[in-house]
């Protein structure tokens, strides 16, 4: 892979650590830089600009980076709720596309998206960077060699403690907020990733229970949740934005259970237990910073003609959201996001 060069809609926060994988990565660079705020992308732009790689360019709308020719793909960082536009935007333009988490606010969303993509041939995919840590294909092997025989339950922690903002995105319903879609999208990915590994099942998961508290405005502020997967295997989970917790991923099997922390979404090690057995721990560093691997699996197959990952496919997506929609619905969630049309 040589010259890939990349266009990015969104110089926020998260766009800094994909902007940095970029840079340390061979063969790719970062090309152009498109935001609402001229004088923001152009002091990322700036910030970017590095010996060895050709220094990136703010644009002055977001026509001017689809129509650069040297653009092979953007990846798309802005707040969730915008997502859908500048997707279909990329796609009509015929650029690849890797958009942030959560893809889009509702599945239904998401399955029109999917059918533009193949109905333009062009490459989708939503950056869930997790499922492309290496520590996963550690837990990964370890599932399927049956090291601790069948999986029973999944449990599971992503809460942090951050004061209400009206004004922020994470309490904000226009733009996506609430605590599901912000990190309660890891759990369910990762948990009915676990389920696919082991078993092979891909069904909807039935909610047993769910309740939350909600922010004042309106969106969830914590859910706690029990869910039974297609394949019987029982998912509990807590995500919050109002407190703290070990923010692990446990995996509880029939003859061991597999314990990723801290931070599961991030981790770089796991630990199997057995009876009988001493622990044994699966150290798997970043290379870069954790965003390499949807980076580097975004270019291959691109390269290679596909329109999406084999690894991340289009379906995954969907079935996390149709999920999500089920749990905003099962709570009453407020300002729930609705479908968009596509133009």
């Amino acid at each position: 892979m040589t010259d890939f060069a990349w266009g990015l809609i969104g110089p926020g926060a998260i766009a800094h650590r994909f902007a940095d994988a970029v840079h340390r990565l061979p063969g790719t660079y970062l090309h152009s830089v498109w935001g609402r705020d001229p004088a923001r992308a152009a002091g990322f732009a700036a910030h970017w600009a590095r010996q060895g790689k050709p220094a990136p360019q703010a644009v002055g709308s977001l026509e001017a980076l689809l129509a650069d020719a040297q653009i092979r793909a953007v990846y798309i960082a802005t707040p969730h709720a915008s997502h859908t536009p500048f997707i279909a935007q990329c796609l009509q333009a015929g650029k690849a596309v890797l958009c942030e988490k959560p893809l889009v606010t509702n599945a239904t969303t998401a399955r029109d998206l999917a059918a533009l993509a193949r109905q333009q041939q062009v490459f989708l995919m939503e950056a869930l960077w997790t499922r492309f840590l290496p520590v996963y294909t550690t837990l990964g092997n370890w599932l399927r060699n049956g090291a601790i025989g069948r999986v029973q339950a999944i449990q599971a922690t992503f809460c942090f403690n951050v004061p209400f903002d009206a004004k922020s995105r994470l309490f904000d319903p226009e733009a996506g907020g609430g605590c599901l879609l912000d990190i309660g999208i890891y759990i369910v990915a990762m948990a009915r990733w676990v389920e696919q590994t082991q078993t092979a099942k891909f069904g909807a998961p039935t909610i047993e229970h769910a309740t939350a508290r909600f922010a004042p405005s309106g969106v969830e502020q914590r859910v706690t949740a029990t869910l039974r997967l297609a394949s019987d295997i029982r998912l509990q989970f807590v995500c919050a934005f109002d407190g703290s917790a070990d923010n692990a991923l446990q995996v509880f099997g029939e003859r061991g259970h597999i314990r990723i922390a801290p931070r599961f979404w991030e981790a770089e090690a796991a630990v199997l237990e057995r009876p009988g057995h001493a622990p044994e721990w699966a150290h798997a560093p970043h290379r870069i910073n954790g965003f390499e691997g949807e980076v580097e699996e975004a270019m291959r197959c691109i390269q290679t003609g596909l329109i999406e990952s084999p690894h991340m496919p289009l379906a995954d997506t969907i079935a996390t959201l149709d999920c999500l929609d089920a749990l905003r619905a099962a709570i009453g969630a407020h300002g729930a996001p609705h479908h968009i049309p596509l133009a």
